[in-house]
């Protein structure tokens, strides 16, 4: 048996989406990214939302949005993706590496302490692996500072904290659509915020710094009884980028957002399945507390002292894995802002990321719960 690490759960419904834009002829920037936003906004429960092409992509703007000065500071955890990190660098501010609570791999609340100074402007808060961070506490430590929020929620998709959906916590929220994610436009983002000043100026950004995109300006001139000669103009009065998600992924992610909430509740029972089959086990630990009562998981992985060899075990029985993450300070480029983070020094070389996805069968799981009890029966008896 092969067991893939991740698949997308996508479908008769997407390819009929797609031939509805194929048919069209619009694939671009056009009223399919205008629907999908509404649908996420009405899902996430926010006021505005705007279609991109990567998470990294809504990150590296919602960081614009706020047109912090130059070498300011932006507290970032040492344990994630790059893109969280990069975001700060894109816009000339510093990432400041906060270490990781040792149990939920989430940012570690008194280290975050004392990484802060005050010439810190902004934190950016992940939800490791789908677990929800104590955005209630972060917000508090925030409003108390004086900084701005931005929840990189690329690890999870329709999660709830305290009755709030993750996204909406924090000034702005980035999701992610890649292909791996909780859902997929194939490559795609999403920022959300209830602040308009926010979202608004963002929207030319997004399509290189155009005050009106091309079907903004082919929907107005359908609008006019006279057509108008200089319907093709626009003007641009800002620095903007490539980050326009198109009608193709959107009508994908419209499908998609309509299978989320299943999906989410596919995982979370691989999960549960997951914890009961590793009951006994000794040398082999869930890599998190995981709750699937109020947690969306995009990763399930476990901890080991015997990280490698597990892996060639695993791999062996055709079983795929992963690493998430090795810690940012440890790349040979962002070596440069190294800080003191010794909970992620000393933890991240037990991680082992298991399949999880929405079309993990129970067969599969319990493939690769074999895989490790045997290897843990391999260990006890060498």
């Amino acid at each position: 048996m092969n067991v893939r690490l991740f698949q997308p759960n996508v479908g008769d419904e997407e390819l009929a989406a797609i031939k509805e834009v194929f048919d069209r002829s619009w694939i671009g920037l056009g009223p399919k990214v205008n629907e999908f936003e509404k649908a996420w906004s009405q899902y996430i429960g926010c006021a505005d939302s705007v279609g991109l092409n990567s998470a990294t992509a809504a990150l590296h703007i919602a960081l614009l949005a706020f047109r912090f000065p130059e070498g300011a500071k932006v507290l970032v955890p040492s344990m994630t993706f790059a893109a969280t990190a990069f975001a700060p660098i894109y816009n000339r501010l510093t990432p400041v590496f906060v270490d990781c609570d040792p149990e939920t791999i989430s940012i570690d609340f008194d280290d975050l302490e004392r990484k802060y100074t005050s010439d810190c402007v902004a934190i950016m808060p992940v939800h490791f692996g789908g677990h929800n961070v104590q955005m209630d506490r972060l917000m508090d430590f925030a409003n108390a500072k004086g900084l701005k929020v931005i929840e990189d929620c690329a690890h999870t998709a329709g999660s709830s904290y305290k009755g709030k959906k993750i996204g909406t916590w924090g000034h702005i929220g980035c999701f992610s659509f890649e292909e791996k994610k909780a859902m997929t436009t194939g490559d795609g983002g999403m920022m959300v915020s209830d602040d308009l000043e926010l979202t608004n100026p963002m929207r030319p950004v997004r399509w290189l710094g155009i005050d009106k995109d091309t079907w903004k300006r082919e929907a107005e001139n359908k609008d006019k009884a006279v057509v108008d000669a200089r319907h093709w103009h626009y003007e641009i009065n800002e620095l903007g980028f490539k980050y326009n998600m198109n009608d193709l992924a959107a009508s994908i992610g419209i499908v998609q957002l309509s299978k989320l909430d299943a999906m989410n509740a596919h995982r979370a029972q691989a999960i549960e399945k997951y914890l009961d089959g590793m009951k006994g086990l000794e040398t082999i630990q869930p890599l998190m507390p995981f709750d699937t009562a109020n947690n969306n998981y995009w990763v399930f992985g476990v901890r080991t002292d015997n990280r490698d060899e597990l892996i060639m075990h695993l791999r062996k029985q055709g079983i795929a894995t992963g690493v998430h993450y090795m810690p940012l300070h440890h790349h040979p480029y962002f070596k440069q802002w190294d800080s003191a983070n010794p909970n992620a020094d000393r933890i991240w070389t037990s991680f082992v990321t298991l399949p999880l996805h929405a079309r993990l069968t129970d067969e599969e799981i319990a493939y690769v719960l074999e895989g490790l009890h045997s290897f843990e029966r391999s260990i006890v008896s060498a």
